[in-house]
């Protein structure tokens, strides 16, 4: 996104927040986070040391990270995902169960540290791109190359232009990113294979997924919980059912395999699916299914599909526990 859409979102946010910050400040935010009740599953990606928005506007910093989990542990009853799942609340404070999505070594380096010093689960959602000779994922090639890369490029037989929010588009306008996100894997490789080289490795806490060892690790932690989150981070919606059972069952095994725990549950990426996703994902043999939020009116009726919430980047912790609990921004 371009710098002017950051600042406007930093301003909307802060401005939407003061009121919040000053109840905060006079003390009388702790009642009401005690008197809370409900649940909900908060929405990660990554946490890197500074500058969270250079990429991927979903990341935050590690010192904000562990301001949210010092108000988690101080108002909220965090659950593990199967809990979570199976709707073991507490009558007595407000549910939380944290899940982070994409699978970024910065969520073992970084997260995982944490989590087990605060002692809070978690549920990882990775892909499967280790399983098939890539450690990034395709949309964080794109990031790098909004950053870094030359003006005109050539993907797949088509000419795309830089503008001026960095983003390569046609000479039509239509942007590459959503051209790629509907086309299958092996559009998306041609792309990776010329913008790679703008992933620098002094910046790799941005992009970097989690390798097999890793993996290993944090499966072995008694805070951590491994789903899936597809083999290539496609949109599953543009594929048939026939090819979200493939490739969900292909990362099932390789996670599993990598694990030696079995995964139960999927979280679909960008948040997009249809009711063939859902059968074809319980087919595959998932029964725990997350969305970021329901899509459709009959989606709560669906059994084994729960919803999530997003974080929002731009606010402090104090007005992220507001918005979590009241489950809008």
């Amino acid at each position: 996104m371009s710098g002017y859409y950051h600042t406007i979102q930093r301003v909307r946010s802060r401005l939407k927040g003061l009121g919040n910050d000053w109840a905060g400040i006079t003390g009388s935010a702790a009642s009401g986070f005690r008197a809370a009740r409900g649940h909900r599953m908060l929405v990660y990606h990554g946490v890197c040391n500074r500058d969270p928005q250079r990429f991927n506007t979903l990341f935050i910093t590690e010192r904000v990270f562990e301001k949210q989990l010092r108000l988690y542990k101080k108002y909220c009853h965090l659950l593990n995902p199967d809990d979570y799942f199976n709707g073991r609340f507490s009558t007595e404070r407000f549910n939380l169960c944290l899940s982070f999505d994409d699978g970024f070594a910065n969520n073992y380096t970084t997260v995982l540290p944490l989590l087990e010093k605060y002692e809070v689960p978690a549920i990882f959602f990775v892909t499967g791109a280790r399983a098939v000779g890539y450690d990034v994922l395709w949309n964080d090639v794109l990031a790098a190359a909004y950053r870094y890369g030359p003006a005109t490029i050539r993907i797949n037989d088509i000419s795309y232009a830089k503008g001026g929010d960095g983003r390569y588009r046609t000479a039509g306008g239509e942007c590459l990113s959503d051209i790629l996100r509907r086309s299958p894997f092996a559009a998306k490789k041609e792309m990776i294979t010329q913008l790679k080289r703008y992933c620098r490795q002094s910046e790799q806490e941005y992009w970097l997924q989690m390798n097999e060892s890793q993996l290993t690790a944090l499966a072995q932690s008694k805070w951590a919980t491994v789903g899936c989150h597809s083999l290539h981070h496609d949109d599953l919606a543009g594929m048939t059912a026939s090819q979200v059972k493939e490739d969900a069952a292909k990362a099932k095994t390789y996670i599993e395999r990598i694990t030696g725990k079995p995964v139960q549950a999927m979280a679909f990426p960008y948040g997009s699916y249809n009711i063939e996703i859902l059968h074809a994902a319980t087919e595959a043999g998932f029964s725990q299914l997350y969305a970021d939020r329901f899509l459709h009116c009959d989606d709560e009726a669906f059994p084994g599909l729960r919803d999530r919430f997003t974080i929002n980047p731009f606010i402090n912790p104090l007005n992220q526990l507001y918005a979590t609990i009241r489950g809008h921004y």
